[in-house]
């Protein structure tokens, strides 16, 4: 997908006050940031924002660090961040392929995958969010028991991922093919991209992945 370059969108990522510019300092002590030891969700390749902030707003006694590897997209979120007070979600720029040089193991609780880019060449399927090599990633930094919820409209991208899933040794539960019409819409947020694909009558499918013991 092609993202329109905004003018002045780098140098406002890089002075607003609500973008974390050093995350690698943190490793292994995000709680010191947040100053409670509530739980840490992440949502990667965050957007606009209103998924994450308001996912922040609804629950105040988890913490929340969005992700975003593009300027053009963090300043469109920027604009919603600063008129709504959430001291329990921290913004990052930052690529999610790095993910281990700013969580340590054991860190993070959740990651979410929302309507991420599907990368429909067979020889770039290894930067798909939910590839095995990511898979890999989020494994070093997830506690036991520890989610990966991932959204699509994509099928092929979502059959691609449940084999991914199986493949790395990780469980599978929540799977839909169609969130809308299932047994697991309850408590959904929708995303920017949701809103539009489920207006057009798009399915949306949706897993969870958790590992157990699993270690790689």
């Amino acid at each position: 997908m092609r993202r329109r370059n905004i003018k002045g969108s780098v140098e406002t990522v890089e002075e607003n006050a609500y973008i974390l510019q050093e995350p690698e300092a943190y490793k292994g002590k995000w709680n010191t940031l947040f100053g409670n030891e509530n739980p840490i969700h992440i949502e990667i390749g965050m957007g606009k924002g209103k998924f994450i902030m308001q996912l922040a707003a609804t629950n105040p006694n988890t913490n929340y660090i969005g992700i975003e590897k593009y300027s053009s997209v963090m300043f469109r979120a920027l604009e919603k961040r600063k008129d709504i007070e959430l001291p329990n979600l921290h913004l990052i720029r930052f690529d999610a392929e790095y993910l281990n040089d700013i969580f340590e193991k054991d860190e993070i609780a959740r990651v979410y995958l929302n309507f991420s880019d599907p990368w429909p060449k067979d020889r770039h399927a290894k930067r798909r969010l939910t590839s095995r090599e990511f898979l890999i990633r989020y494994n070093a930094c997830l506690v036991i028991e520890g989610e990966v919820i991932f959204k699509t409209d994509n099928r092929e991208l979502f059959d691609f991922s449940l084999e991914e899933v199986k493949a790395a040794g990780w469980e599978l539960r929540g799977v839909t093919f169609d969130l809308h019409n299932s047994e697991y819409l309850e408590g959904n947020i929708m995303t920017e991209y949701e809103e539009k694909f489920v207006a057009l009558g798009n399915p949306i499918h949706k897993l969870v992945a958790y590992r157990s013991n699993l270690r790689c």
